[in-house]
């Protein structure tokens, strides 16, 4: 008899990998921002069913974005220490598997967009190039994180709008000036923590010519990503003030802010463990919950 470690891994098991469903915090991190804008526009009372909505579309979403980026990438991570055994790139799926669940993911995203009011429908089809096309950005433009953070800021958009725009009366402005700022703050905070994701790939990165902002930033990434941090604070001060949040929100921003500043801090350090980059980078997660509160909370 096999011993576990010896049994084949179930091809359910490897759709999951594709997926990075074993990886939470990349799915959660692209649902803060989503959850942050129909929370704020809806003055802190979502409707349930469309906050179900809005949860189901970012997994799809990001499930088409996870399977596209290693089917553009197939070939390039076997050559990084940290994708090399990803299912395409391992050749544990072939290339005919991926593609069929990049069209059943897309397939879920493009169903449940149909629920949502037509601006926020064609929102949605106005993401999908930008998702799409990341993962060729990596070759040809020198901070490929902007398009990242580009496709996130669609996430608030259409969340704010699947809200606001439409609904009679509406709870807050169709796309006004908070939609704006939170938009801001979220690109800001995007290119902030994937900037630190892709300061663990820079060797591998330089070695097979991808781009990357840790590349392109150089021995200043440190300094990019506090930049970044503290626009990103600035702008959801801003946003809060528009929506006159209460001190719940404040408090949270604080402790964001507390912790944005001890990361920076790291990152100055003239060493710091490989393995810090991901740790940094999930603390975000909890620091978008944290802020995810203070919305709700802020907003009553």
């Amino acid at each position: 008899m096999l011993s576990p470690s010896e049994r084949p891994e179930p091809t359910w098991m490897i759709v999951m990998r594709l997926l990075r469903w074993d990886k939470p915090a990349g799915r959660l991190i692209l649902m803060i921002p989503a959850l942050w804008a129909v929370v704020l526009a809806a003055g802190g009372t979502p409707p349930l069913l469309l906050i179900g909505v809005i949860v189901l579309g970012t997994l799809a979403t990001s499930a088409v974005g996870c399977v596209v980026n290693d089917l553009w990438d197939r070939n390039i991570d076997p050559k990084v220490q940290r994708t090399r055994t990803r299912p395409l790139a391992s050749r544990a799926l072939s290339v005919q598997v991926g593609i069929v669940v990049a069209v059943i993911a897309f397939t879920c995203a493009w169903v449940l967009a149909t629920y949502l009011n037509p601006l926020t429908f064609w929102l949605c089809v106005a993401a999908v190039p930008v998702i799409v096309l990341y993962p060729l950005a990596k070759r040809v433009f020198p901070v490929p994180q902007l398009v990242l953070a580009i496709a996130w800021g669609f996430a608030v958009l259409i969340s704010w709008s699947a809200v606001s725009c439409g609904a009679t009366p509406a709870p807050t402005p169709c796309l006004g000036t908070a939609t704006w700022f939170l938009w801001g703050a979220t690109i800001l905070w995007t290119l902030g923590f994937d900037t630190i994701y892709a300061m663990s790939d820079r060797e591998d990165d330089r070695r097979i010519g991808i781009n990357s902002s840790a590349l392109f930033f150089g021995q200043n990434a440190p300094h990019a990503v506090g930049l970044f941090l503290l626009g990103t604070v600035l702008l959801l001060a801003a946003t809060a003030l528009v929506l006159q949040l209460n001190w719940a929100f404040w408090l949270t921003l604080i402790v964001a802010t507390g912790i944005w500043i001890w990361q920076y801090y790291r990152l100055c350090q003239r060493t710091i463990p490989h393995a810090a980059y991901g740790q940094l980078f999930r603390q975000n997660v909890w620091i978008g919950f944290i802020l995810l509160a203070g919305m709700i909370f802020g907003s009553w």
